[in-house]
């Protein structure tokens, strides 16, 4: 089994950071509420306490016993967690008499482990509004900034069993120079793990489990020729082999030649696949629809009552495969409760209760880069790895209100033009999403000698991390007009493109 650091989360917006910061370094880490009990198993070998929104002197503040947990583990108290560590100890935590937020540069760094090879002037970065004004007795300051007097410190040895360490600032975002150095520090040398957690041994182990916990029963997946379903798809099948039965249902709001494509594709993989051409079923329900939501919720329910009615022919069918990672999980836990609600876009929402079905979720605590590096372990081809992000209810939330088979047409061509050329001007890897719109607005154009009143496209072009914050691509000015001028000129229907400069937040990727 391999080791294991716990991130208890109090809220912070940079948990997930934290995270992933230690994944990086191959050691497995886990993110649960703070309210939750830990369970000390023997592969846990340390703690992260997280930042929060909270201040430690609010009256509904998370407060666990952190001297406790040290007795147990080593621990890491970050910011919030600092601060809560100070007061319990009997410190003094109070707001700030000036600005905590930004960059700082630490000072009389004192070189125990936790601070090993980290050298003054060290930048970091400061997000709190409340300050250590003064530490308990017996603990150390281990790290000053020019404003801050406590801005690391270690806890008396007197005071727990095992190391505990606190920072009032935040060693997992890049503004922090050696902030991954810190954790390095921390995860091998004060907790002792091994760097164990690799694409390799994640694969062999996750299909070990699936193999255990399926047995010889049989389980069906709905894919979509996504990252996440497909990785997901191809470890169930390493495990069980034909006893997985794929579905990929063509709702008739694919890109262009998709359906198809990705057929072939899973062909190749090995995949147990059937194909459902659902396209006038999906084009009827949605006729003269424009409520984006009523879209989405239409498209949602045919999607569940295809895959059921496909589904039903199959007997023996005990579990249901989804590819939900771990964002999804972590954006539905609460910091007051554990309450996991996964969204329903992120999978086939209602299925396993309609269906009396477990769930088989293999990248149930995997991020989107490490759904990559998996799927990339096992051969899958980068036509699938490298795969923009695209909508669970596809071109139906692209095609700005209502929806014809003709609109979804002339959206599929603009689409593939787009796509195509953003692949041929090797731009496509440098965009975390794009895709173009079709609007419901018409306006005067002129080809030839002959006066056109036709329909306007915006392109959409982003670059993010992972999709909850992103900037407007600034793709060349030669590129989009190369673009245009191809759509325009191919595609009959539409005669005018603009491009979408705006950034999440305040706007959204999609347009609906």
């Amino acid at each position: 089994m391999n080791n294991k650091i716990l991130i208890l989360d109090f809220g912070s917006q940079y948990t997930q950071l934290i995270a992933r910061s230690i994944r990086e370094l191959n050691v497995y880490c886990e993110i649960q509420p703070c309210t939750k009990p830990i369970q000390y198993e023997p592969s846990l070998k340390g703690v992260i306490l997280s930042g929060s929104p909270f201040s430690v002197n609010d009256a509904n503040a998370p407060k666990p016993d952190i001297k406790a947990i040290a007795d147990k583990l080593p621990v890491l108290a970050v910011c919030y967690g600092a601060q809560l560590l100070a007061q319990q100890a009997g410190g003094e935590v109070g707001k700030s008499t000036h600005r905590e937020y930004g960059r700082a540069h630490l000072q009389n760094i004192v070189h125990d482990p936790l601070l090993a090879t980290i050298s003054n002037g060290s930048q970091v970065w400061m997000s709190h509004s409340d300050t250590i004004k003064q530490l308990p007795v017996g603990f150390e300051v281990i790290a000053t900034t020019e404003s801050i007097p406590v801005a690391a410190f270690k806890a008396a040895a007197s005071y727990a069993a095992n190391p505990l360490y606190a920072i009032q600032f935040h060693p997992e975002v890049t503004h922090s120079t050696d902030g991954r150095q810190l954790l390095k520090n921390f995860v091998y040398d004060i907790c002792d793990c091994e760097a164990d957690w690799t694409p390799a041994s994640f694969v062999h182990e996750t299909v070990e489990r699936i193999k255990n916990e399926v047995g010889d029963k049989k389980v069906v997946m709905a894919l979509s020729g996504g990252v996440d379903s497909t990785v997901a798809a191809t470890l169930i099948h390493k495990a069980i082999g034909d006893k997985l039965y794929c579905i990929f249902v063509d709702n008739g709001l694919l890109r262009k030649n998709e359906f198809e494509q990705v057929l072939d594709g899973y062909k190749h993989l090995g995949l147990n696949t059937k194909g459902v051409d659902a396209k006038a079923l999906f084009y009827r329900e949605l006729d003269g629809v424009s409520d984006p939501e009523q879209k989405r919720k239409i498209i949602g329910r045919l999607f569940i009552e295809v895959f059921q009615e496909e589904a039903q022919f199959l007997t023996d069918v005990s579990f249901l495969g989804q590819g939900t990672i771990y964002p999804d999980v972590i954006e539905s836990v609460s910091v007051h409760g554990p309450s996991v609600t996964i969204k329903s876009h992120h999978n086939v929402g209602g299925l396993p209760e309609k269906m009396n079905m477990k769930l088989v979720e293999p990248l149930r605590f995997l991020f989107k880069d490490e759904v990559r590096k998996i799927g990339k372990e096992m051969g899958i081809d980068d036509i699938f790895l490298q795969r923009h992000p695209f909508p669970g209810p596809g071109l139906g939330i692209r095609v700005l209100g209502a929806i014809s088979p003709e609109k979804v047409a002339m959206l599929q061509e603009a689409d593939a033009i787009y796509i195509q050329q953003l692949r041929d001007s090797g731009l496509y890897s440098e965009v975390w999403q794009a895709g173009a719109m079709l609007l419901p607005v018409q306006s005067v154009g002129v080809m030839g000698d002959e006066r056109t009143y036709e329909y306007t496209v915006a392109l959409r072009a982003v670059t993010s991390v992972d999709g909850m914050t992103a900037d407007w691509a600034h793709l060349p000015y030669s590129f989009l007009s190369k673009v245009s001028n191809d759509i325009i000129n191919h595609v009959k229907g539409i005669n005018r493109v603009v491009y979408d400069i705006s950034s999440k937040p305040p706007a959204t990727i999609e347009w609906e």
